[in-house]
């Protein structure tokens, strides 16, 4: 089981409704999207919810989080942080990737080839192109 993280939780009464805010760090493991090393990374999260005195059925007056005055902060703290997940977790802006030749990790072993070598799955078009 995870362990906890520390947050921040914001409510304020408005004369039309309430505003709710929510903050915490998080930090994520996993394997980098380039190198597929470990990455490491430290997440803000933030997220702001409404809810009307009087939402009259409108459903952007009232947030989802709020069931019989009690308040799903683990649900809304889930969803906050995945709309803040980056679109790719990398161990670090500048990481070279993995070559696409040998498949060798670029950070480690910065290489180059002198030759590309054909991809083998196109030799039929190649053929086919020298008919041409």
């Amino acid at each position: 089981m995870p362990g906890t993280v520390p947050a921040e939780l914001e409510i304020t009464k408005a004369a039309t409704g309430t505003l709710f805010r929510l903050a915490f760090t998080t930090r994520l493991h996993g394997p980098c999207y380039r190198c597929l090393d470990d990455a490491v990374l430290e997440l803000p999260v933030a997220g702001r919810e409404y809810q009307a005195t009087n939402p009259d059925g409108s459903d952007e007056l009232r947030t989802p989080y709020l069931h019989d005055g009690s308040l799903d902060l683990a649900g809304w703290a889930r969803d906050a942080l995945a709309l803040a997940l980056p679109d790719k977790i990398l161990c670090r802006a500048e990481c070279a990737g993995l070559c696409p030749v040998c498949g060798k990790d670029l950070n480690r072993e910065p290489h180059t080839h002198d030759e590309e070598m054909p991809d083998s799955r196109w030799a039929a078009l190649e053929g086919l192109r020298k008919q041409l």
